[in-house]
């Protein structure tokens, strides 16, 4: 995993100094300022009581959405080809549909994404155990991961538009794993039309920790229907092939000739039905042709040819998990009442590789104390 020390000193030389609009210095460096937006809302409160709060992100090319709970991304609003202002995004309208078991909708997911295998690991000699909570194997974080708790939120300046940073402290023992864990992702709207996610973490106690976000995306919009037509092209030529309770053999085979090849644009429905499984179809984590990057790297483009939509993701995980709505049944319902029925969205969750902790092969996701656990990742929206 890639780590970054973080010292004040570092911290100076990459922010630099500030420049006073209209000075001398600021022409000769040219305009830095951003255009943009932001709005603190109310949310509702949770079950137990706990006011949520609502981040608005707003500028002329993107709207985005963020909510203190779970830190989820509740809302994206882009243009389609005619210029038409659509939601991109699943979810809900209220708090308690979110506090519900539900399927991950836009959430911040930890301590770790993805599976871990029989809900234990070993580390430095010692076995823990976690919840079995996608039986029998750990699932995102446990019971109550990320997606669950309440963040802590503050304006900040972001790297290239209005942004919002959202901390949470994860307590030594929490959900099984070992440590205080400190995480904060900072969600910027950026000028040329991406929803910005820099995630940093730090440890009193080694642990693992796999950072990520889980919108569902459908281009057309949630009431458009199925995202089978999205065109798909994925920068993978491996995949990590699973056993059937979805958990890594430790292979990393190519995608060549099988129905998980989308090095050129594919329609996701063109090939779904070859996919084994019950209910079929495509959870699987690729392996990024660019591997773990300082600088974000293009991992997939999905299209809607109906809207024109376009959406880009790009970032410094060696892995992107694609997951195409499978267990989406229409029992679930949610912003302005629209049943979430199956393939109604996709996923494309940056990562570490599944369950890294029992695979040396695979890029480690141990943190030390001492180090900061970085990763960025841009969904970056256009139209054709």
């Amino acid at each position: 995993m890639r780590w970054r020390m973080i010292t004040g000193v570092a911290l100076a030389c990459c922010l630099g100094a500030v420049v006073p609009s209209g000075t001398a210095a600021e022409e000769q460096k040219g305009d830095t300022r951003h255009h943009g937006s932001l709005e603190k809302m109310d949310f509702g409160k949770t079950q137990d009581g706990q006011p949520v709060e609502l981040y608005v992100l707003k500028n002329d090319k993107l709207t985005v959405k963020v909510i203190t709970f779970g830190g989820i991304v509740t809302e994206i609003l882009a243009p389609d080809r005619d210029g038409k202002m659509g939601d991109v995004v699943l979810g809900f309208d209220n708090v308690k549909d979110y506090e519900g078991d539900i399927p991950y909708f836009g959430a911040t997911v930890g301590r770790v994404a993805n599976r871990i295998a029989g809900g234990e690991f070993t580390l430095n000699g010692k076995t823990y155990q976690l919840a079995r909570n996608d039986e029998p194997n750990s699932l995102h974080g446990g019971k109550k991961g990320f997606n669950k708790v309440l963040w802590t939120a503050e304006e900040v300046e972001g790297k290239g538009g209005p942004a919002v940073r959202l901390s949470y402290t994860s307590p030594d023992g929490e959900e099984g794993y070992p440590g205080k864990l400190t995480a904060r992702v900072t969600f910027t709207v950026t000028d040329d039309g991406a929803l910005r996610l820099d995630y940093e973490a730090t440890t009193d106690q080694a642990t693992p920790v796999n950072l990520t976000n889980h919108s569902y995306f459908n281009l057309g919009g949630a009431a458009s229907g199925t995202i089978l037509d999205h065109e798909l092209m994925l920068a993978a030529d491996e995949y990590t092939p699973v056993d059937d309770t979805l958990i890594p053999t430790g292979e990393l085979a190519s995608v060549a000739g099988t129905p998980l090849d989308f090095t050129s644009p594919t329609a996701i429905g063109k090939r779904i039905d070859q996919v084994k499984g019950d209910p079929g179809g495509y959870d699987h984590n690729f392996v990024l042709r660019s591997g773990e990057g300082r600088e974000p790297a293009l991992a997939a483009r999905v299209v809607d040819p109906e809207s024109g939509r376009v959406l880009e993701v790009l970032t410094t995980e060696p892995g992107i998990q694609f997951y195409s709505g499978n267990f989406l049944d229409g029992t679930l319902k949610g912003k302005g009442g629209v049943p979430y029925t199956q393939h109604r969205g996709l996923c494309l969750e940056a990562q570490h590789f599944p369950d890294a902790v029992h695979h040396p092969n695979f890029p480690s996701i141990i943190l030390e104390p001492g180090e900061t656990y970085t990763q960025t990742t841009i969904y970056k929206f256009s139209a054709r």
